[in-house]
């Protein structure tokens, strides 16, 4: 469904993406790893058509969208929710909710789809006259999800879900995904919970200063040492 190849960014003179290359199948759920600055959001950026790569080739259903622009990358239906939620906090939920249909063309499904969200996360069915800045982090994250739900998405990609939340609302986010995944949405999921990544995803690919560096199934990578030790908590060898 999509893939990158030999790919090569730079923010200025700073070699971001060294060579990097990937692919993610239709229906998989794809986790990348690695930590601050390895590179993970420069990835989703590229492929959104927000950065320009150097080198490479990044192909979607055998199109290639190197130089295609974000407008037509999303109206593709690849579709990015960014790290730090970005809601519109002076819009209300059900508004936040309709701005992501905006790339639609076909808007006769927009009440089922606006009720299947409200079923992945009841809370936003409840707060759905409420503006966005009155929402807890926990809150702002599942809008920033089922806003880009509503774009009917073809590839999801997810950068850093679970940051900066609590424990109890970090399952929920994680269980909605695995759900999701099992209803056959493709997903790229960028994530630094390593853990809850390795135990939902089918592969995953790990990236340190812009290579990667590893990848395999979840199953595959949580059994490697170097995983265990820098990701999963063990002791550094």
């Amino acid at each position: 469904m999509l893939k990158i190849e030999n790919l090569d960014v730079y923010y200025g003179h700073v070699h971001a993406l060294k060579g990097i290359s990937m692919e993610i199948n239709q229906g998989e759920l794809v986790a990348l790893l690695g930590s601050n600055g390895a590179g993970k959001s420069t990835t989703l950026m590229s492929i959104s058509g927000i950065l320009r790569p150097k080198a490479g080739r990044i192909t979607y259903d055998e199109t290639d969208l190197t130089r295609e622009s974000t407008r037509a990358i999303v109206q593709r239906g690849i579709v990015q929710c960014p790290e730090g939620r970005r809601i519109f906090g002076g819009l209300t939920v059900l508004e936040n909710l309709r701005m992501g249909a905006m790339r639609r063309k076909e808007r006769s499904n927009l009440s089922a789809d606006l009720e299947r969200v409200f079923g992945l996360f009841p809370i936003l069915g409840q707060r759905k006259n409420q503006s966005g800045s009155t929402l807890s982090g926990g809150e702002q994250q599942m809008l920033a999800i089922a806003r880009s739900l509503m774009a009917d998405p073809h590839l999801l990609m997810l950068d850093e879900p679970s940051l900066g939340l609590a424990p109890i609302i970090v399952e929920e986010i994680f269980n909605v995904i695995r759900n999701l995944h099992h209803q056959g949405v493709t997903i790229l999921l960028v994530e630094q919970n390593a853990r809850q990544a390795l135990e939902i995803s089918d592969r995953c690919y790990v990236l340190e200063t812009g290579r990667v560096v590893l990848s395999g199934s979840g199953d595959e990578l949580k059994a490697n040492p170097k995983i265990e030790n820098y990701y999963l908590g063990g002791s550094a060898g």
